[in-house]
């Protein structure tokens, strides 16, 4: 008998450096609570979009542009992004993968971050700034799901690439990379400590 894993989805995680995460993040937890104290239009448009949260996606999404610190987070950021694009086996000859859009996003209590992908991007992550003990991670779904019209349940304790949902860990210090098609959500925060993080997208030029 032969079987073959055909069609892989690829998910990248690592330590976005070796020394210098509690002070980076430290820096960075500075700036976003201030971000958010001075964006009135960041605080309306969560508002409308995040009830309860404060994301700057709608108001200020390049922050590797405005910013000397989250410039630091795309340099660090960079050699990621090439490990991940190997082992994707992209073939980027000629181009390259740039940072297109950076945000800062503050969860709450009770605050989620509903089911969505990345349109118009390629790659897509997230690096998590401040994670306390019980808050929740990115919770992964499978892109096959909508097709497995007559697919028995999957084993509770099946492996990883065997579940319909994979729930990764938020780790302060941690970047999560993914293809954008990928879609995911944040399950609601169950701890009274803000979940605190940065995302972006690359995209292919």
């Amino acid at each position: 008998m032969t079987t073959h894993t055909l069609f892989p989805t690829i998910v990248y995680a690592a330590a976005l450096q070796p020394r210098g995460a509690k002070a980076f993040n430290a820096q960075l937890l500075r700036e976003i609570r201030q971000l958010r104290a001075d964006d009135a239009a960041g605080r309306r448009w969560s508002e409308r979009n995040y009830p309860g949260g404060y994301t700057s996606y709608g108001s200020a999404s390049r922050m590797h542009l405005a910013s000397p610190t989250f410039a630091a987070l795309e340099r660090l950021l960079a050699r990621h992004v090439r490990a991940y694009s190997r082992a994707l086996g992209l073939d980027l000859t000629g181009r390259k993968l740039s940072m297109t859009d950076c945000w800062a996003n503050i969860m709450p209590f009770h605050v989620a971050h509903g089911l969505h992908l990345h349109p118009l991007s390629t790659i897509s992550g997230t690096y998590y700034v401040r994670t306390p003990a019980g808050s929740p991670g990115i919770k992964l779904e499978d892109p096959r799901l909508d097709r497995m019209m007559a697919a028995p349940p999957r084993r509770e304790r099946g492996r990883n690439d065997h579940r319909p949902w994979v729930v990764l860990p938020a780790t302060a210090g941690r970047v999560v990379l993914f293809e954008s098609w990928l879609r995911h959500e944040v399950p609601p925060n169950l701890v009274r400590t803000d979940r605190i993080s940065v995302s972006f997208n690359y995209s292919w030029f």
